[in-house]
């Protein structure tokens, strides 16, 4: 399974954001990362045809413009930043809306074993029948997600699913989105802006500057002191552990930050 975009551009009104984006995406887990307005989000509905740019998203060689509405939504899972309305639903009928355009008057057998297996699978189980609104920030995360894959995407697109999340949260969530990945073969594409927790859980990294790809590759590749300086305006010193996993610290503010004296820090 390949996604591609070429040449994909996209503004809104006379503001362009995505200026000829080409990408390569394969199973496993790409990190989107680039400071904020460099074209993260747009970039991924653009990639399950949210948006219509011009250019071209194909998925296995055939444009995603061409394929029906039903069939975008059979192969690609999107969760946006604003996930869903935590209301009154349990986690289970949550999960089931993800199957909605299968969904007839009553339930199926089948479906209801499907939103149970992928519970199991995501350690919800245990929450099926807790409402929606009683769970904490990294369960409804979870359920999010778990409502994204009940159709069993071969693509997975998501938006910044660890913000907002503590330290732990945001380890739980990435490890569950790598361990399904690699489970499903799936294609994985997160915007992401902890760049060390993108170095830890992603195969490759893509970088955004201004709405234009800057480079793509392994987080070794990628994630270096000069790249830091020109996309994120910082000093960087950046470290390997024992792996080779880069370990980014941030040691002061680049050149073209303009502080405004009287500013506290």
């Amino acid at each position: 399974m390949t996604l591609r975009t070429d040449n994909v551009s996209f503004g809104y009104g006379a503001r362009r954001v995505l200026n000829q984006v080409s990408l390569s995406f394969e199973p496993g887990i790409t990190a989107l990362v680039g400071p904020n307005a460099a074209g993260k989000s747009t970039l991924l509905k653009c990639l399950c045809d949210v948006l219509t740019p011009a250019g071209q998203v194909s998925l296995n060689g055939r444009l995603i413009r061409e394929m029906s509405r039903r069939e975008i939504s059979q192969a690609v899972g999107y969760l946006p930043q604003t996930g869903f309305s935590r209301g009154e639903l349990t986690v289970f009928e949550t999960v089931l809306l993800g199957l909605l355009h299968n969904l007839g008057w009553r339930v199926s057998s089948s479906d209801a074993r499907s939103v149970y297996s992928l519970l199991e699978e995501m350690a919800l189980a245990p929450l099926a029948d807790r409402v929606i609104g009683k769970l904490s920030g990294g369960q409804a995360q979870l359920v999010a997600i778990a409502q994204a894959l009940i159709r069993k995407p071969a693509i997975l697109l998501l938006d910044e699913p660890t913000s907002n999340l503590d330290l732990r949260r945001q380890f739980e969530v990435s490890s569950l989105i790598r361990q399904i990945t690699k489970s499903r073969n799936l294609v994985t594409v997160i915007s992401m802006h902890d760049l060390n927790l993108a170095a830890r859980y992603a195969d490759s990294i893509a970088v955004l500057k201004e709405g234009a790809v800057y480079a793509m590759g392994t987080p070794a590749e990628v994630l270096t002191a000069e790249m830091m300086a020109e996309v994120y305006d910082v000093e960087a010193i950046v470290s390997r552990d024992g792996s080779g996993v880069p370990s980014i610290y941030v040691s002061g503010a680049g050149t073209n930050l303009v502080r405004d004296p009287g500013a506290r820090f």
